[in-house]
């Protein structure tokens, strides 16, 4: 049986992810609304492995034998300004899960649940590259974003991003 705190941390997880999926189609509809498709098709799928990410915490409380508890899905309240501002936010929530995650682990280590630390070692590394991606895109904004052409390519590289499903094994 795993810790009643680490048990409590991986079900609030499980609901955080949802509603990481819910903000990224958030930013997904903000870009369709203002006709960067490419954008736009980005965070539906970020959206996407979001929600993938939630259904692994799921599996693996009930893999050992846990309990999941479900909660209202908040709407997300992120103010969206700019495609700009949008991607920046992007980047912060995705610092905030990185720190979420690292909660959980401290949770699990500080009762020596080597388990829970394993099948979280794959969404540390995930985190990492989350947040760099994120950056990467508030970075190539930074420097195209105000150029109709560079937009345009930045716009249609983001558009041939296609869904891949986590290959986690818990």
């Amino acid at each position: 049986m795993l810790d009643s705190k680490v048990v409590e941390l991986l079900n609030s997880q499980v609901n955080k992810e949802f509603y990481s999926a819910y903000l990224y189609l958030d930013f997904s509809n903000y870009y369709y609304d203002l006709g960067l498709e490419g954008f736009g098709n980005w965070y539906r799928i970020q959206a996407q492995e979001e929600r993938d990410h939630a259904m692994l915490f799921m599996q693996y409380l009930l893999n050992n034998g846990e309990k999941v508890n479900l909660e209202a899905i908040e709407k997300p309240s992120v103010e969206l300004t700019s495609a700009k501002a949008v991607l920046a936010k992007g980047l912060i929530h995705e610092q905030y899960v990185t720190s979420l995650i690292h909660a959980i682990y401290d949770a699990a280590y500080s009762v020596k649940d080597f388990r829970t630390m394993q099948f979280l070692d794959w969404f540390v590394k995930e985190q990492g590259e989350e947040e760099s991606t994120a950056d990467g895109l508030v970075r190539k904004f930074e420097l195209f974003g105000d150029d109709p052409k560079s937009l345009y390519m930045l716009d249609s590289e983001l558009g041939a991003r296609v869904y891949t499903a986590p290959s986690l094994v818990i």
